[in-house]
Formats: C-alpha cells, structure tokens, sequence
C-alpha cells in the first residue's frame, strides 16, 4: 500500500522531500495523483480505440495508446503541480482559468472515442443504414449520369415508330376507301372499278410505296439507336458492378451516427451528455481539488523552499555586483558611475 500511495504522490508532481516534512498532506496530494494516474490511463484506452479503428492494428493502436496517455497525463501533471496556493481566491481562479479550459478541451478529446466504445452495439447498426443509404446514393448517381442518353434514344427510337405507325394508318385509310369504292358501300355508292377508283387505289398504291420506304428507312435508324441504347445500358450496367459497399467504420462515420442516434433518441442524447460531463469532472478535479483546499503547511514549505531561491540568487548577484564595483574602482569616475548604475538597476530588475 505504501508502495502505491508513494507512486500516486510522484504522480501528482509534489515535491517528495518537502511532502515527508509535512505527512497530513499525504492523502491529498497522492488523492490529486491517482485522479492524474487515471486520467492518463482513459487517455490511453480511447487514444487506442481511436487509431484502432483507423488502422486495424492492435501493436500500432496500443504504442500510439501508450503514447497519448503518457502525454496527457504529464500534461495534467504539470497543469496541478504548476499551481501555487496563496490564500487569495479570486486571484487564483483567475490564473487556473487557462487551465481549468484546458483540461476541459483535453476531456473532450478523451470521452469522444470512449464513448463511441461504450455505444458500440448501437453504433454497428446504423452504421449499416449509412452503409445502404451511402450506396443508394451512389446509384442514384450512376442512373442519373447514364439516363439522359437512355431517355433521348429511347425518345427518337419512339419517335420513328409512331413515324411508321402514322403512316401505316393513312395507308389503311386509303384502301380501305379503295375498297369500299370498289364494292359500292362508300364513295360514289356505286360498285364498278372505274375513274374514281383507279384514282383511290392509286393514292392507296402510293401510301403503300411511302410506307415501305419508310419503314426501312425507319427501321434502319432504329437498330443504329437501339445499339447504341444498348451500349449505354451495357456501361450503366458495369458501373453499377463496379459499386463498392464500402465499409464504413472509421471514427468520422461512428461520429456521424453517434449524431444521428443522439438526435433520434432523447436517452442516447442525455447518456450522451452525462458520459461527457463525467469526463469534464474527472480531468478537471485536480485543478479544483487544488483550488477548494486550503492553503496547508505544504504550500507554506514549498514557498518557503522557492523564496530560499530567490534570495540566493539576490545575495549571487549583489556579490557579484560587488566584485564588479572593486575591479573598476580605477576606473574614471564617468565610467564607474555608468557601470555602478547598471549594475544597480539590474539587480533591481
């Protein structure tokens, strides 16, 4: 136990020998710790799951796992351990904004993968509702690419028969006239084969002859255009074999039915929410875990320790400027003014 209490509290960036001087804030700073530790660790899990589903690859998705849970969590680490307790509220919420955004944008990223795993079962099927509307959409595009050329064949192919047809029903007019005028039941009423009907058979003789030319020449236009409707039914027929029922199962396909879940179902859109919040809470609790307490013998220690550094290093630099001010003591006087002057100001600074 000890053992694990000691790692979470180097997890949490305190300083280990200031720590031991004061032992009452062990549980807090191995506390902050651990949510540091696991924080890295669910960065881990969702940074594996993200490339995992990019690449299908187990060794890549744990190595760049384990490299995105390190970063994070060496980055919350600092985010905490950056912190300094100085009894003044107001004054440190308004430095640990930045990072209080931070970790909240670091949240995010972590939950979104994680949440596409924890909704999985209910991902899978509508990604294949995708999957099908994808490919209706894809041969909508093909019918649409290839139907202008099939409407327009098939409309002159039409036009040319209703051409044969017209024709074919005038020269059945005229013989049928032909005929009646022939047999007496039309026409002049009287059956004989005179003037009048050598004139009626002549008009029915050449509707006869126009029909035939016609029609083959009609007929001769209308196997040119069924060629080539088809050819073009043949190439719409190989870019429909040509679809692929592409498998969506990226992260921005999961996302997007994610999205189209959380708008159909309310619960999908609260779960949705909570998981997120419960992410937000966890990354950012050790910014307010350090904001709430209060300001504990280890703050004191800590800037005590760090104040001892400042002022060595302001006895360095007056010994320093000292030394200066005696090796140019034979100087000229402007000289040693300007130098002294310097000197002073720097050590001001």
């Amino acid at each position: 136990m000890q053992k694990l209490t000691t790692f979470f509290l180097r997890c949490s960036g305190a300083d280990m020998s200031i720590l031991k001087k004061c032992p009452s804030e062990t549980s807090k700073y191995a506390g902050i710790g651990a949510t540091i530790f696991f924080t890295g660790f669910f960065a881990a899990l969702s940074g594996a799951y993200a490339l995992y589903t990019i690449f299908d690859s187990v060794w890549a998705a744990v190595g760049f796992g384990i490299l995105w849970g390190l970063m994070i969590f060496n980055l919350d680490r600092y985010i905490v351990s950056s912190m300094r307790k100085e009894g003044k509220t107001a004054k440190e919420l308004l430095i640990a904004t930045p990072r209080i955004l931070l970790a909240i944008l670091i949240s995010v990223v972590i939950a979104k993968p994680l949440e596409l795993k924890i909704f999985e079962k209910e991902i899978e099927p509508e990604l294949i509702v995708m999957e099908q509307q994808k490919y209706s959409e894809q041969e909508a595009q093909v019918r649409f690419r290839f139907q202008g050329t099939h409407d327009s064949l098939k409309t002159a192919i039409e036009g040319l028969q209703q051409e044969i047809a017209l024709k074919a029903t005038k020269r059945d007019d005229l013989v049928r006239i032909a005929r009646e005028e022939a047999d007496g039941t039309g026409g002049s009423k009287k059956k004989n084969l005179g003037p009048i009907y050598k004139v009626k058979k002549a008009d029915a003789d050449a509707a006869e002859a126009e029909l035939l030319a016609i029609t083959e020449r009609n007929h001769a236009r209308i196997q040119v255009y069924e060629k080539s409707l088809a050819y073009n039914d043949s190439l719409q027929a190989q870019a429909m074999a040509a679809l692929e029922k592409g498998r969506l199962n990226g992260p921005a396909a999961r996302m997007e039915a994610m999205s189209r879940l959380t708008e159909q179902s309310s619960a999908m859109a609260w779960a949705h929410w909570f998981i997120m919040f419960l992410f937000i809470a966890i990354e950012t609790a050790p910014v307010f875990v350090k904001l709430i307490s209060n300001k504990g013998p280890y703050d004191n220690l800590l800037k005590v320790e760090e104040h001892q550094f400042g002022v060595h290093e302001v006895e360095e630099l007056a010994r320093m400027n000292t030394q200066a001010k005696e090796k140019t003591a034979n100087y000229p006087q402007h000289e040693r003014t300007f130098i002294s002057n310097r000197l002073d100001a720097e050590l001001r600074s």
